[in-house]
C-alpha cells in the first residue's frame, strides 16, 4: 500500500506523525454505508491478509455496530488513504465517491487522540457506553496473531487502553449507560411487572442496544428476538447475547410477539411505522408494547405514541428519568478529555525520550572508547591521563564553536552556547565582549 512502511519497528520509534485512521462511523456515514462496510468477526483475517497483500504492513481493523476503520503507520497519509479508500469500496461494493464523502481520515496527533476517545468510549453514541474497548481489544488480539501488529501499535494501544482506564476510574463517565438502562429496566417494569415473563424484540445493532438487550437478559427476560437487515450481522448479536434471529422480512411478525422493542437502527428514516404498530397491538389484544428507541436518529414514528397502547421512550426521556441532564453529561465529558490530552502528551514525552535514547548510547560509547584508549598507556598518571581525557572530550565541540564563530553565524553561535549550557548544566554570565563569552560551572547543591 503506497506510503505505508514496510518494516517492524522497534519500540524506541513510534513516530506519533506515522500513525493514520481512515474509516465510516456514525458521525460521518449512514446505517446503509456502515452495514455494507461491516466485516464479521469469522471475516476479519480475510480482510487484514488483502490489506497486507496490498502492502499494509502493520493494521488493525476495528468493525463494530458503529464504525469500520483501519488504524495504520504510514510515511505518506494521502497515498494510504485512498488506498484504503479503494479498499473498503471493493469491500461493500460501494461507490467510491459516495464512499469518501462519508468516511473520515485523521493522521498524526489528530489519529492518536481519536483512537484514545475510541477506546474511551468518547467518540460513541452513547457516552461511556462499556463495549467499545471490549471490541478494540478483540480486534487488536485479532491483528497480532495475523501479524499485523509490531511494536509501533502495540505501543500506541496500550496507552490508549491506560488513558481508557483512566476515564472510567476517575470521571463518572461509564455510569451514564448503565443508569439510562436501569431508566429502561424500571419503565419496562412500571409498564410490564415481572419481566421473567415477557418477550423482547431488538431491532437494529449499535452498542446501546445491545447494552439494553443485555441488561433485559440479565433481568430475567427469558425470550430476545434479534433482527436486522442483514442477517449476518443480528446472527453475530445473537451469539453474544444467546438469543433468536428473525428474518427482516418478518420483522412485523415479531413485533407483534414482543412486550419491549428496543430500536437501534438509525437508517435516516422511520424503521417503525404508525401502521405496523396498529397492526401489532391488533394482533396482541391491545396487550401494550414499550419502544426503547435508541437510535440516532430515532426509528419510531413520531404518530406511534398516538396509539392507545404504544409507549416510546427515546434516550432524551431515559435521561430525564435517570437526571442525568446534558450539563452534568458535559462536564464529565470535559473531565475525560482532559485525561485524554493528559495520556497523549505522556505518550508524546515518552516518544521524544525514546527517541533521544539512540544519541545518548552513541555519546556513552564514544566516552569510553576515549576513556580505554587513555588508561591503556601505563605511562600516565591519574592527573595526565584525566587532563588529555577532558581535551579529547573538548576538541570537537570547541572545534564546532570556533568554525561557527569563524563563519560569522551568530544566531547558530548562541543556540549552540545555550545548547552548551544546558547540556552540561553551565551558567553562563554576561560576556566581557561580544567574541569572548565566559562560563563557568554552575555551583552544585551540596
Amino acid at each position: 500500500m503506497p506510503g505505508s512502511n514496510t518494516t517492524q519497528a522497534t519500540a524506541a520509534d513510534p513516530d506519533p506523525a506515522d500513525f493514520l485512521v481512515v474509516g465510516v462511523s456514525h458521525r460521518s456515514a449512514g446505517a446503509g454505508v456502515r452495514d455494507a462496510l461491516f466485516v464479521p468477526e469469522n471475516e476479519e483475517a480475510e480482510r487484514l491478509a488483502q490489506l497486507r497483500a496490498a502492502g499494509l504492513a502493520e493494521g488493525l481493523l476495528v468493525s463494530t455496530c458503529d464504525r469500520v476503520e483501519v488504524l495504520t503507520l504510514s510515511s505518506d497519509a494521502a497515498a494510504t488513504e485512498e488506498a484504503l479508500i479503494s479498499a473498503f469500496a471493493g469491500w461493500g461494493d460501494l461507490d467510491r465517491t459516495e464512499l469518501r464523502a462519508q468516511s473520515y481520515s485523521h493522521a498524526g496527533a489528530k489519529a492518536l487522540r481519536h483512537i484514545f476517545a475510541v477506546a474511551s468510549s468518547l467518540d460513541s453514541q452513547v457516552l461511556g457506553e462499556p463495549q467499545v474497548l471490549g471490541q478494540l481489544k478483540e480486534s487488536h488480539r485479532r491483528a497480532k496473531a495475523a501479524g499485523m501488529v509490531g511494536a509501533r501499535l502495540d505501543t500506541a494501544l496500550d496507552a490508549a487502553y491506560r488513558a481508557a482506564k483512566r476515564v472510567r476510574g476517575e470521571t463518572t463517565l461509564a455510569e451514564r449507560p448503565v443508569t439510562l438502562a436501569a431508566a429502561a429496566l424500571r419503565v419496562a417494569r412500571d409498564l410490564h411487572g415481572d419481566l421473567r415473563r415477557r418477550a423482547a424484540l431488538l431491532m437494529g445493532l449499535g452498542e446501546m442496544g445491545e447494552l439494553l438487550a443485555s441488561e433485559l437478559r440479565g433481568a430475567g427476560l427469558p425470550e430476545l428476538v434479534v433482527t436486522h437487515p442483514r442477517k449476518a450481522r443480528a446472527e453475530a448479536v445473537a451469539r453474544r447475547l444467546r438469543c433468536h434471529v428473525a428474518a427482516w422480512e418478518e420483522a412485523a411478525g415479531a413485533l407483534a410477539a414482543a412486550d419491549v422493542v428496543v430500536s437501534a437502527i438509525g437508517a435516516g428514516g422511520y424503521s417503525i411505522s404508525r401502521e405496523m404498530v396498529a397492526a401489532a397491538l391488533k394482533a396482541r389484544r391491545r396487550r401494550p408494547i414499550l419502544f426503547v428507541d435508541v437510535a440516532i436518529p430515532g426509528d419510531v414514528e413520531p404518530a406511534v405514541q398516538e396509539l392507545e397502547g404504544a409507549f416510546v421512550y427515546d434516550l432524551d426521556d431515559l435521561e430525564r428519568l435517570a437526571e442525568q441532564g446534558k450539563r452534568a453529561r458535559e462536564a464529565v465529558s470535559d473531565a475525560a478529555w482532559t485525561i485524554i490530552g493528559e495520556e497523549l502528551e505522556s505518550f508524546r514525552r515518552a516518544h521524544a525520550e525514546r527517541e533521544g535514547v539512540p544519541a545518548l548510547v552513541a555519546l556513552r560509547e564514544h566516552v569510553e572508547a576515549l576513556r580505554q584508549d587513555i588508561l591503556a598507556d601505563p605511562s600516565l598518571d591519574a592527573a595526565a591521563a584525566t587532563r588529555l581525557l577532558m581535551n579529547r572530550l573538548l576538541h570537537a565541540p570547541s572545534q564546532a564553536l570556533r568554525q561557527v564563530a569563524a563563519d560569522g553565524g551568530l544566531a547558530e553561535r548562541e543556540a549552540l552556547e545555550r545548547l552548551l549550557a544546558r547540556l552540561f548544566d553551565l551558567e553562563q554570565d554576561p560576556p566581557a565582549d561580544k567574541d569572548a563569552p565566559a562560563q563557568r560551572i554552575r555551583k552544585q547543591d551540596p
